[in-house]
Order: structure tokens, then C-alpha cells, then sequence
């Protein structure tokens, strides 16, 4: 066997338009090497695995050849029997496709099977009985059985030899068909009565290295003379079987004829010669000559037959003839539908027309039972091009979307054109993989918080939610907070928000009054690469809790100084004597004020409007009423629950300043400068002393009625009793911008009025303001001017009528640090008359209780 293989050495025999052909001996080994093939063609081997390099084969169902994908040699994968794949035929080729992907390619490798001497010949029976007359004459021929060897050509049976004997020779004959068969030829005449049998032993050798042979006993038995052999109807009986055909099918019925009568004339018919798949498939009569069927005919299988049939008569002359049976296809096979390379999951941003998979597929029938057409289904976005050969490729059409269709099952059918055309289908599962495509979605399109102040701080506030459809870490979203800013601050000091759960969390307390609402936005951003991100506004409402007491803003808190009303003693029931003004930082019910006199002097003296504030006289104020009133004020608001808070009214029945006795704790502080020039002014004036003391005994004798009411209006608050940094929020509380109130001083002239105009808004005094005096020349009115730098003013305005100055008098409290001091009303009152048309004080402002009182 080695030097067989030696002479079967390895060969390149032909490498031509891309085709690569070698030749081996069969019998070889499992994984002997059939040649390079990767390198004989010109490929890199590095990349075989890359490329998916395979060998493909149509119509054989055994594997016989294989590559391997490290080294690219093509070896032996089964062993091969040539005699089992190829038969009688001298030409046994194995024909191979090597395909590689990327790009597809594909080349023709044949590998042909040569022929070893593996089989040696063997005679159809182990004993050859012949019936020779003994007349017959020397030189007749009697026909051997031809011994059947699987090998061909020269490992076929090239010889015979006889066993030495008296009576025969052996002559070797060649058949039309290139076998060799052997003729008894009497060389010397028989003698029934000297030997009635002969026994020969036939030997049959082949021409293969080692040579193999067979042999067979010839029994001659002596008869009578019989000089007619059997004679075919045909020398060739050739015919057609389709495959498949059941057991018992009758494939043909030889027939011949012997001119003999008796037993010298019947016929019987046998195989000579036929092969061992053959033996196994046919059967035949022995009277009648009929072949018949008593296997499974696989066209697929073997394609051919041919048998060689002996007909003897009863003497043992034999004729013979060959019957060629030729197996036609029939559409038996279904289209095998094979996937030769699949890239599952694929992602979902893949363009159109990619390339997912190649199918191959396979139908072992003939001619137009063999063509296929292959499709898919249509509600799928993939289609099949077709490629080389019977490959396909399964490509794209549209655009994939995970979070639409992430799975596809795509059948695949593929139908032949044989009659009744067969079909198979196979479906594959594709996935499609993810691919960050889509931000995080939120499930509002804003979403409010509401969040009552003086919350505890690390309390939920509000959820925020966004869903993302795709997978994974590209489908996990994560929250956060947009930097920003409220009222300058950085929002991630008033809020928090849960990466996770998107849950909002205040960080501190928040203040209703401080401010109402804010709005910051939440950033809902998901892990994929790069990373995906919407935004959504989130409004934060802060709602009001009754947490502010009243403000009392008139009249001024006590202090060092007393705020005190004066009060006409002739002011009717109803008169407005003063007002309590109030406010409350909430908003809403727990801003609705309420005002009650808690504690008066005179209880049934004075009433108060619940909700104004206003003091009105209950009843005519008498002489018998004291001088002094004290009203103790609570204002509550209506929260729940309601706080409240007090206030000290004093009121001075009185017409006349110089009735009142001194006031005590009206504060007043001694400022050396502004001292040293009122002294300076009261010398200057004093020489007028007596001159104004007359003009105001005059006025008081001319007073033709009694004085109405001290106030005809309301009271002027300037704003420099407004709370500072106080801001009444969107207009819900009890504090307006502003407040205008007239105040009308009588001196007993319904006429001659000294008018107090007020302007204010929320911010307070400066340090600084300017005392001016202007005339209005429309009007004739003397203006005097307290001016706040722009921001707000003062104007006391007198009138001139009848050529007659009724100015009554100003009254200035000066406060320097630490000391107070009260300057009495008639020495006001002439100091005024001499100021100079602009004066100018520093730190100097009107105090609402000496205002009240002019």
C-alpha cells in the first residue's frame, strides 16, 4: 500500500480559469493531504476564517473532502471507495465549490479518484457445471462465467489460467464492452465411458500491484451429444426504469431460443456478471428471463445498471447477453435550502441593502426538476438577490427599528420546476440589536409641584417620569438638574432630584413671602454612547401658610416717642378721628385683616370699622370727656390658625396746642448745630414776637363757627414708616404700592386750610432731603417742599386770601443721636416766618404724630 501510494503521489494537474484539479488515490486516510489549496490559488490563509472559506458539493450526500481553515490544505475528510461512488465508470470525480465571503467568491476544485487494486475478481458462482456431450467435436468452445471485478483498467482481470488436463485449453476472449472472458476448448475428445466428469479449477488474475485473483470449479459432466446453444432475442438489452419504482416492477424479460429439443433445449436464465449494488436491486426469473426490481432505485444514487445474463440449456450450452438499464429522474427530492452564512442580531441603523445572510440552495434531482426558484415572505423588510450559481443573498430593504419590530422570523421557501413542483421552506429567527436612538421621552410635557413653605427640607416634592424605548443601558435613563439660577441663587440650593427615580426633593425650606414660584428644568439623559437627553420644565408653586403676624404701620410701634391724635372737642358722632393701618406679609385669607378695640378709656367714646381700620367718634365728644384717650388696637388676620397683633392709639381732645400740657415721652434729642441756629433765629425774630401774638388772637376772634373735626381726610403716612424691604407679592396682600391721604388743619375759616399732600411709594426716606419753598403762580399758593432726592415728596401748602397770611405753623422734631428736644409751637411758628425761601437739613424727617398734630 505504500509504494501504491507512492505511485499515486499528490499532484497539481490543472489550474485554469480559476478551476483547481488533483488527483488521489481512493483508500487514503482521514486527514491525508489532498493538496494546497489556498496556496494554489493565491490566497491568503490568515484570512480563511474571516471569509467563512467552505466547501460545497451538489448531489452527494457524503462529505468526502474538507479544508483546513488553518493551514488552507485541502485533505481527506471520509474515505473514499471508488468502487461505491463511481462504479464501472472510468472517470470518478469529486467536484467541489470553495466559497469565500467578503467578498463573495467562489472556485471549482475537482479532485479525481483514481483507482487502486482493492478488489479482487470473483466468479458469480463458486462452481461452473457444464454438460458436454461426448460427441462433440474437438476444438468446440464452451463460454465461461465472467468473473466480476470492482477495479478498472489495469486492476481489472487482464488473465485466466487452467488447472493442466487431458481434454481442455482455456482461450481468453474480449467482449464488446472491453472485459476479458475465458472458452473451454476441447483440445481432445470425450469419452462417456472412459470419464464421465472432469473437474478444472479456472483461475482469474488482475493486473494491479499487488495482484488479486479468483477462482472457480469448472464440473464437466459427459453427455450425450448436444450441438445447439441458447441464442438471445437481442445482444443488448437496453431500457428505462424510473427511480423509485416498487419492488416487483418488471425492468425487462430477456428471451432465447435452443434449436435443441428436449432437455437439450431448455432454458434457464441467470446473471453472469453483475455488481454488488446491482445484486442487491434485481432479481431475475429463471424460466421466464424477467428482471425484476426487489430494491430501492435511487436515481441520485446510481444513475446506470448493467447486468450481463447467461441463458443455458439443459446440456450447459450457454448464450449470453448484457442488459443496460438506465434509471430516469423523477421530481423525488425537495430543494434543500442551506445557510451558508448568517449575521444575527444585526443593528438597527444598518442601511438598505446590507447584507444579512447567503443561502444556498440544493435539489439532488436532473434537468428542470433540479431548477429552483427561491422567495420570502412579503412582510418582511428583506429581500433575496440572487448570486452565483444557486447561492442567494439575503439583504435589506428598509430601515430597521428595534423598538418597532425587535425579531424576525423570515421564512424562506424554495419550489423546483419538476411536475408536481416540490417546495420546502426554512425559517431563521434574526434579531435586530440596539442602537441609541431615541432620547428619553417625559411622560408630561411640563409638570407642576405644589409645596406648602415652611416645608421640611429632604421631603418629595413632585415625580418627574421619561421612558426611553430602547434597550439596556441605552433605554436607562438618568435625571438631573439644569444649573440655573433663582433670584440668583443656584436652583440645586432649593431642590434635589433622584438620578433614578426622577423624584424631586426640597433641600431647605422655602418662604411664601420671599418668593411665590420658580421654575427650573430636569434633564432626563440616557447611557448610551454618546448619550441621548431631553429637557421638561418643572414649575414649583409655593403655597401660602399663615405664618406672618399683622404689621401695624400707623401708627408707629412704640418707641422713645409718643404718637398722639388731636381730636376737635367739638367732633360730631361719625367724625374720622384717625386710622390704624395694618398689613400682613401672607396672602390670601391669611391676609384679610380684622380691626377690634380691645381696651379703651372710654368704651362707648369710639368705634372701629372691622375691616378699614378707620376711628370714628360712637357719639358727640362732651366737655365732660377726658382729655386723654388711650385705645388699645388688635388687628388678627383670618389664617388658621389667625395671629394677631396690638397697638397703643393716644388721642388729645383738644383745640389748641397750647391747652395740651406738655407731652410726655415725645422724645427729643439735642443737636448742638441745629440749636445754635434756632437760637440765632428766635433773637432774630424776637422783635416780631408780640406782632404774631396779636395775629393769632385775631384769628381766634374772627373763627366765626366751631371747628368741624380735626381731619376731614385721612391720615398722610409717609412712607418712611413702611416696613424696609418690605414687598407686598403680586398684589394679594394687604400693602398697595402707594398711599395718598389729605389731611385739613381748621383754625375756625372754612376757607383758609392748611393742606397736607402725601405721594409715597414702598421704599423708604434717605438720609438726606431738601426743605423747599415755591409759589405757584396759577394757583397764588405758597408751597412748601420736602424733597427725598426724587423718590418721594412732601408739600405743605398755604393759602394767602384777603391779602391775609393764615399760616397756623410748622412744627420740626429733630432727632440727633441720642438726644431729644421739643421746641415749643409759638416759637415754631415764628421761626418759620423767617426762614429763608430754602433751607436745607441734613438727617431731618416729619414725623407723622407732629405732622398729624398742625
Amino acid at each position: 500500500m505504500r509504494l501504491l501510494h507512492l505511485t499515486f503521489c499528490l499532484c497539481l494537474v490543472s489550474i485554469s480559469n480559476g478551476d483547481v484539479s488533483y488527483s488521489i488515490p481512493e483508500e487514503m486516510k482521514r486527514g491525508s493531504l489532498i493538496g494546497h489549496l489556498i496556496k494554489d490559488i493565491g490566497l491568503d490563509a490568515k484570512r480563511l476564517s474571516v471569509r467563512k472559506a467552505r466547501l460545497d458539493m451538489a448531489g452527494i450526500r457524503h462529505r468526502y473532502c474538507d479544508i483546513n481553515l488553518n493551514t488552507g490544505d485541502l485533505i481527506v475528510a471520509e474515505t473514499i471507495d471508488r468502487e461505491e461512488l463511481c462504479g464501472p465508470r472510468a472517470s470518478c470525480t469529486l467536484k467541489y465549490e470553495l466559497v469565500l465571503e467578503n467578498p463573495l467568491e467562489l472556485h471549482r476544485v475537482n479532485v479525481q479518484i483514481q483507482d487502486i487494486n482493492d478488489n479482487p475478481p470473483r466468479f458469480p458462482n463458486a462452481r461452473i457445471d457444464l454438460e458436454i456431450s461426448e460427441s462433440a467435436d474437438k476444438g468446440a468452445r464452451y463460454p465461461l462465467d465472467e468473473p466480476h471485478d470492482s477495479d478498472i483498467g489495469l486492476n481489472a482481470v487482464q488473465s485466466y489460467s487452467l488447472q493442466r488436463n487431458d481434454y481442455f485449453i482455456l482461450d481468453i476472449q474480449t467482449s464488446p464492452d472491453g472485459g476479458k472472458y475465458g472458452e473451454l476448448v476441447l483440445e481432445k475428445e470425450l469419452d462417456r465411458e472412459q470419464q464421465q466428469e472432469v473437474t478444472l479449477l479456472l483461475t482469474a488474475v488482475d493486473g494491479g500491484t499487488p495482484q488479486r485473483s479468483g477462482t472457480v470449479v469448472i464440473h464437466v459432466t459427459v453427455l450425450d451429444a448436444n450441438d445447439n446453444k441458447p441464442v438471445f432475442s437481442q445482444n443488448v438489452y437496453k431500457v428505462s426504469l424510473p427511480e423509485n419504482s416498487p419492488k416487483g416492477t418488471v425492468v425487462v424479460a430477456v428471451s432465447s431460443s435452443d434449436l435443441d429439443e428436449g432437455a437439450n433445449g431448455a432454458v434457464t436464465y441467470e446473471f453472469s456478471r453483475i455488481s454488488d449494488k446491482a445484486v442487491k436491486l434485481f432479481s431475475i426469473d429463471k424460466k421466464t428471463g424477467e428482471i425484476k426490481v426487489q430494491g430501492l432505485i435511487d436515481y441520485e444514487e446510481y444513475k446506470e445498471y448493467e447486468v450481463r445474463v447467461q441463458a443455458k440449456d439443459g446440456s450447459g450450452l450457454a448464450g449470453n447477453a448484457k442488459v443496460i438499464i438506465e434509471v430516469t429522474d423523477i421530481n423525488d427530492n425537495v430543494p434543500l435550502i442551506l445557510i451558508k452564512s448568517f449575521n444575527d442580531p444585526i443593528p438597527e441603523n444598518v442601511l438598505p441593502g446590507t447584507e444579512v445572510g447567503i443561502i444556498n440552495v440544493q435539489d439532488d434531482d436532473s434537468e428542470g426538476n433540479r431548477q429552483v426558484r427561491c422567495s420570502i415572505q412579503q412582510n418582511v423588510p428583506f429581500k433575496l438577490n440572487p448570486s452565483i450559481k444557486n447561492y442567494y443573498s439575503l439583504v435589506t430593504t428598509s430601515e430597521l427599528d428595534r423598538e418597532i419590530i425587535s425579531d424576525y422570523n423570515i421564512t424562506i421557501t424554495a419550489t423546483d420546476e419538476g411536475s408536481p413542483p416540490l417546495s420546502s421552506s426554512k425559517t431563521i429567527h434574526l434579531s435586530v440589536s440596539d442602537v441609541n436612538d431615541n432620547p428619553p421621552v417625559f411622560e408630561e410635557q411640563s409638570y407642576s409641584a405644589y409645596v406648602t413653605e415652611n416645608n421640611k427640607p429632604g421631603s418629595s416634592m413632585c415625580s418627574v417620569t421619561a421612558r426611553d424605548p430602547d434597550w439596556r443601558q441605552n433605554g436607562t435613563v438618568v435625571y438631573s438638574l439644569l444649573p440655573s439660577g433663582v433670584n440668583g441663587v443656584p436652583v440645586s440650593t432649593f431642590l434635589s432630584i433622584n438620578g433614578d427615580t426622577g423624584v424631586i426633593h426640597a433641600v431647605r425650606a422655602f418662604d411664601y413671602e420671599q418668593f411665590r414660584s420658580f421654575k427650573v428644568h430636569v434633564v432626563a439623559r440616557d447611557n448610551g454612547s454618546p448619550p441621548l437627553s431631553s429637557n421638561v420644565t418643572v414649575s414649583v408653586f409655593i403655597t401660602d401658610e399663615n405664618d406672618n403676624s399683622p404689621q401695624i404701620l400707623y401708627p408707629a410701634p412704640a418707641g422713645n416717642s409718643l404718637m398722639t391724635e388731636m381730636v376737635p372737642k367739638a367732633a360730631l358722632a361719625g367724625s374720622l378721628v384717625s386710622k390704624v393701618i395694618a398689613v400682613d406679609a401672607d396672602s390670601g385669607q391669611n391676609a384679610w385683616l380684622s380691626y377690634q378695640i380691645v381696651k379703651s378709656t372710654d368704651p362707648g367714646l369710639f368705634t372701629i370699622g372691622l375691616h378699614s381700620g378707620e376711628i370714628r367718634a360712637q357719639r358727640d365728644i362732651t366737655e365732660s370727656d377726658s382729655m386723654k384717650q388711650n385705645l388699645v388696637i388688635s388687628v388678627k388676620d383670618n389664617g388658621q390658625p389667625s395671629l394677631s397683633t396690638t397697638c397703643d392709639v393716644y388721642l388729645l381732645i383738644s383745640d389748641n396746642l397750647a391747652e395740651v400740657p406738655e407731652l410726655k415721652d415725645i422724645s427729643h434729642e439735642e443737636s448742638s448745630k441745629l440749636t445754635s441756629y434756632l437760637i440765632i433765629a428766635l433773637v432774630s425774630v424776637s422783635t416780631f414776637f408780640l406782632t404774631f401774638i396779636i395775629l393769632i388772637l385775631a384769628v381766634k376772634f374772627c373763627r366765626r363757627t366751631k371747628p368741624r373735626m380735626l381731619f376731614d381726610g385721612a391720615v398722610a403716612i409717609p412712607s418712611a414708616y413702611f416696613p424696609p424691604n418690605y414687598a407686598d407679592v403680586d398684589g394679594t396682600g394687604t400693602l398697595r404700592s402707594s398711599y395718598n391721604y389729605d389731611a385739613y388743619l381748621t383754625t375756625g375759616s372754612h376757607t383758609s386750610d392748611f393742606k397736607f399732600v402725601g405721594s409715597y411709594n414702598d421704599s423708604t426716606l434717605p438720609d438726606d432731603f431738601t426743605l423747599k419753598r415755591s409759589q405757584n403762580v396759577l394757583s397764588g399758593e405758597n408751597i412748601i417742599t420736602f424733597n427725598t432726592l426724587g423718590k418721594s415728596e412732601v408739600r405743605f401748602l398755604w393759602h394767602f386770601e384777603n391779602m391775609k397770611c393764615l399760616f397756623i405753623g410748622l412744627c420740626l422734631v429733630y432727632e440727633a443721636v441720642g438726644l431729644k428736644w421739643h421746641i415749643p409751637y409759638e416759637a415754631m411758628c415764628l421761626l418759620v416766618a423767617c426762614l429763608p425761601l430754602e433751607v436745607e437739613f441734613g438727617k431731618t424727617y416729619v414725623s407723622p404724630g407732629t405732622a398729624n398734630s398742625l
